[in-house]
């Protein structure tokens, strides 16, 4: 089977997460700095079956788009022109940052590694991953 990637999109950088071949278990794969994840992705397509891309979909409480889902929609154009034949899903992203920093609390990460926003984005797409995963 093929791959399933999840992108936790931001402005400056673009936390990236990757499921196995069997599509069961999400894990992180890396940060990139965003103005370099299209062609981080074209490497990665080449050295890898991908099967679906899932992109996180920032909501405010009352279900609205939030102030970034402007952005997401430019990089989404962006992904179509590059990647036409690749799918992509939409999951709704509300509180993954809040659950990747208790994420790293529960694991007994330093202060210091908490800090880390690469870190914490990774593990935001992870669970945007794993969040598709158990919807399916």
């Amino acid at each position: 089977m093929k791959r399933i990637l999840a992108l936790d999109f931001g402005t400056k950088r673009t936390g990236i997460a990757v499921t196995d071949e069997l599509q069961i278990i999400a894990s992180g794969l890396t940060t990139v700095n965003t103005k370099e994840l299209i062609p981080f992705l074209k490497d990665y397509f080449e050295k890898e079956q991908v099967a679906l891309v899932v992109v996180g979909e920032p909501k405010q409480m009352n279900n609205e788009a939030s102030e970034s889902e402007a952005a997401i929609q430019g990089f989404i154009k962006k992904f179509t022109i590059a990647f036409p034949e690749m799918p992509m899903h939409r999951v709704d992203e509300r509180f993954t940052s809040k659950m990747a920093f208790q994420t790293m609390i529960d694991s007994g990460l330093s202060k210091k590694q908490r800090k880390n926003k690469a870190l914490v984005d990774e593990i935001s797409a992870t669970i945007i991953l794993q969040s598709y995963l158990y919807s399916k």
